[in-house]
């Protein structure tokens, strides 16, 4: 670890590399899941879609965990996409961490192709009877959380899943990360998961590695706590970790 120090109640990890970032993180979640499973019969987690969470995916998977105790939650989704299109935030997860784990239950955003508001009341159901206890996230170049882009972030929505529109910004992200060839494939608008509910976690993950997020993570740690910048959030909750590679901190180290 190149550096770690704490930004109010925000710890914030660096490493060398973003593989090294990504295995330590699995390690530290592994860890936590394991002690939090002596003392609850089962756990509810929501997991993230995104490149960047594929080194931590990666060495997540690999850990010794009791994931037939894991109720696993799906951050956010875009609408309109077919259902069995490469870019669905659901495909990704499956390909990168589910398909290879057996968790006790699997909930997607689309898992029944239905109405967006339907899609959401139903899901808000289902995190009322499954409180969330851990969150792995990642921040993104507009320095939103799931997809609460700034000009739709609220740390006290009244909703726990919503519909919202896409900035540029996040649009851009989503060519840059490669899930779409160009902007004008990118949809326009998707369900996410709201600020309170993530932050409602016991215990959050954030797993942020690349020169692209360099300016997101700086604003994040150095600047004021706003819904401008809706991950500074992070700086209030009593548990979360920020891991870094050293191209995402270049700004804060």
């Amino acid at each position: 670890m190149l550096k770690q120090f704490y930004k109010d109640k925000l710890e914030i990890r660096v490493y060398g590399t973003r593989e090294k970032m990504g295995e330590i993180a699995a390690a530290d979640a592994a860890d936590y899941i394991r002690k939090e499973l002596t003392t609850k019969s089962e756990l509810s987690i929501v997991f993230a879609s995104a490149p960047s969470q594929n080194d931590f995916l990666t060495s997540l998977a690999q850990q010794k965990i009791d994931w037939s105790r894991i109720n696993a939650f799906h951050m956010d989704e875009f609408i309109g996409l077919p259902g069995n299109a490469p870019q669905g935030f659901g495909n990704f997860l499956k390909s990168k961490i589910f398909n290879k784990i057996s968790p006790k239950s699997i909930y997607y955003l689309f898992e029944e192709r239905g109405v967006p508001e339907t899609i959401c009341s139903n899901y808000a159901k289902l995190l009322e009877e499954h409180p969330i206890d851990i969150v792995f996230m990642g921040i993104g170049e507009n320095a939103h959380i799931a997809f609460n882009d700034p000009h739709v972030a609220f740390f006290n929505d009244p909703e726990k899943v919503k519909i919202v529109s896409l900035d540029p910004v996040c649009r851009n992200q989503q060519v840059n990360d490669g899930f779409f060839p160009t902007l004008e494939e990118v949809p326009t608008h998707a369900i996410t998961l709201t600020i309170p509910v993530l932050i409602g976690a016991k215990r959050i993950f954030c797993i942020v590695p690349a020169k692209s997020k360099a300016l997101a993570v700086k604003a994040v740690v150095s600047g004021e706590i706003t819904e401008l910048y809706p991950a500074s959030v992070l700086r209030t909750h009593n548990s979360a970790t920020l891991y870094c590679d050293i191209e995402s901190a270049k700004y804060i180290l």
